[in-house]
């Protein structure tokens, strides 16, 4: 039997809290912690309080929902552990101690330009004299390589207190590490939810990165076993999603918002990023053309109260540079290298707003 955690979790969508009427999945209750040994599967499910009266009839529908939907032969029964909120989850390690900030870059859905705005503004923070990394999280598909002219690069290993850990590749004062350095750039990365997992771990605790103000990840689309991985291996100091004015893009990119203001993943959103707000031809720059709907991002961070860090523009010199390897935000003169370099003053401001809130807090506890 080929069994992998998303069996477990459609499983136990069929198992309603009765109080609630949510499912397990549904109302958070399955921890991210499944394991597999064999036929062998153990999890946690966690309850508001210990004296849930349902406790011990959810654990049995759970188990019973498992031999059910997914097969008769799994061993199940006893390996299904109880936890509660009154229980304190440890905070995620300090994997990366020299590194001030680390900044999350999703987007609700593909397409939105994500990795574009990542590999600039990672350019525009260097250029205004911050240290910086940039970490292609998209396993599936990477970017970076493309973008910094670095698809040729093979990272070597160098020996840091008795590890060998990868250098990252250098370029336009980006640290940059992708796992499209790693692997043939015509090939599908065709890996399970636990693989790239591994992967991602592996780059961030298993790279010599350094001193770093700021440590970019550029994250693939939607939510998936890797946001999670990240939020677990690192202490994040906050989101920044991208999207598009499309409403079907603002959709995704609401629930991208959710995710990381979930219980289980407690990521401030430091802001949003609209992308392609509109087009503007090169022989017409005072010219703004609406292609995906009229500040649709904007609308939405103020519906949200949440900071809008920037608006980018549709201008074909973003795709041109990116193709060739040189990021746009290197033109300081432009108006999309302006734009980008409003974008990193922005995303510092609220980085820094979101710390002073942090330590306040922390002296509040301390009292």
């Amino acid at each position: 039997m080929n069994l992998y955690p998303q069996l477990i979790i459609d499983a136990l969508k069929n198992v309603r809290h009765p109080d609630t009427r949510k499912n397990l999945v549904e109302a958070n209750m399955v921890e991210d912690d499944i394991r597999i040994d064999g036929n062998k599967v153990s999890f946690s499910l966690l309850f508001d309080k210990p004296t849930d009266p349902f406790i011990k009839s959810i654990v049995k529908a759970a188990e019973t929902a498992i031999l059910t939907y997914v097969g008769e032969d799994v061993d199940i029964k006893g390996n299904i552990k109880v936890k509660t909120k009154e229980m304190v989850r440890p905070e995620p390690p300090k994997l990366l101690p020299q590194v001030k900030n680390i900044i999350a870059i999703a987007s609700g859905k593909g397409g939105v330009g994500k990795s574009t705005v990542s590999a600039n503004l990672a350019v525009s923070l260097a250029k205004a004299g911050y240290r910086v990394g940039l970490l292609d999280a998209d396993i599936f598909g990477p970017s970076a390589p493309k973008m910094f002219d670095l698809e040729d690069a093979r990272p070597i290993l160098r020996n840091v207190g008795g590890r060998d850990l990868i250098v990252p590749e250098e370029k336009y004062g980006v640290k940059v590490l992708s796992i499209g350095f790693f692997v043939n750039k015509e090939n599908a990365v065709i890996w399970r939810g636990g693989m790239a997992s591994n992967a991602l771990k592996q780059l961030i605790g298993d790279a010599d990165w350094g001193e770093l103000d700021y440590f970019l990840i550029d994250l693939p689309p939607g939510t998936s076993d890797i946001h999670l991985t990240l939020v677990q291996t690192l202490a994040v100091t906050g989101a920044v999603v991208v999207s598009t004015p499309q409403e079907v893009a603002l959709a995704d990119a609401i629930k991208g918002i959710d995710m990381f203001r979930s219980e289980k993943i407690d990521v401030p959103v430091l802001g949003l990023i609209e992308n392609m707000g509109w087009f503007t031809p090169a022989e017409l720059p005072e010219n703004k053309y609406y292609i995906f709907g009229k500040e649709g991002v904007k609308k939405l961070a103020d519906a949200m109260k949440i900071p809008l860090l920037g608006q980018i523009p549709i201008v074909q010199s973003i795709c041109d540079a990116g193709d060739k390897g040189r990021p746009v935000a290197l033109d300081e003169e432009s108006i999309t290298g302006m734009a980008f370099n409003h974008l990193a003053e922005e995303l510092v401001k609220q980085t820094e707003e979101r710390n002073k809130t942090r330590e306040a807090t922390k002296k509040v506890e301390v009292k």
